[in-house]
């Protein structure tokens, strides 16, 4: 297959999936090597520059998207509502499970002090965190880590994009501060 056959295929299978697709899914799909899948991907992300969409990479997958300066005329052409942004707890509880997932409710509940179980429904209704399995401790807790739609709504590619956490001395801001980002409250309803 020619390079830019290549190019044009990726853009079509990404482009009617609407989800995000595997470089492996990817490389079998065309019958290629992974690598092949990568280069062709970096060609599309600079043929996509001069429009409105863009080639996302997170973890180990692709997906298409608009990019983000033109959300409000996709918001008001689908009359899209703006979902309630997140709260202080919220973002401190996906904080505690970004940094140190997979984690239970029991880690999290112990790093802020409180109780957080509204705080983990909300966020997994959110899809933002997810279940991970069970810990291998006698009740076999639930373990919690987060979502490719966490990394989309903080257009990271893998969680090694994360701000680095503050030293306990150093006078930094918050980490929950430093994890908020304006788009995350106004993700669209599905």
């Amino acid at each position: 297959m020619e390079f830019n056959e290549l190019v044009l295929g990726l853009e079509a299978v990404l482009f009617a999936s609407g989800e995000p697709i595997s470089i492996q899914r990817l490389a079998q799909t065309f019958e290629i090597e992974p690598l092949e899948i990568q280069n062709a991907a970096k060609e599309l992300s600079k043929k996509l520059e001069p429009t409105s969409l863009e080639l996302l990479t997170l973890e180990n997958t692709y997906q298409l998207s608009t990019k983000k300066k033109y959300a409000e005329y996709i918001k008001k052409a689908f009359d899209i509502k703006r979902k309630t942004p997140l709260s202080q707890a919220a973002l401190e509880v996906l904080a505690v499970v970004a940094y140190n997932q997979p984690v239970t409710k029991a880690f999290i509940e112990q790093v802020r002090g409180v109780d957080c179980s509204a705080v983990i429904t909300t966020l997994t209704e959110k899809e933002l965190i997810e279940e991970r399995g069970r810990l291998e401790l006698p009740g076999r807790p639930l373990l919690y880590g987060t979502t490719k739609h966490f990394l989309r709504c903080f257009q990271i590619s893998d969680l090694s994009e994360l701000p680095q956490l503050p030293n306990e001395n150093a006078n930094t801001p918050d980490l929950a501060e430093q994890l908020e980002v304006e788009h995350l409250g106004e993700t669209e309803e599905e």
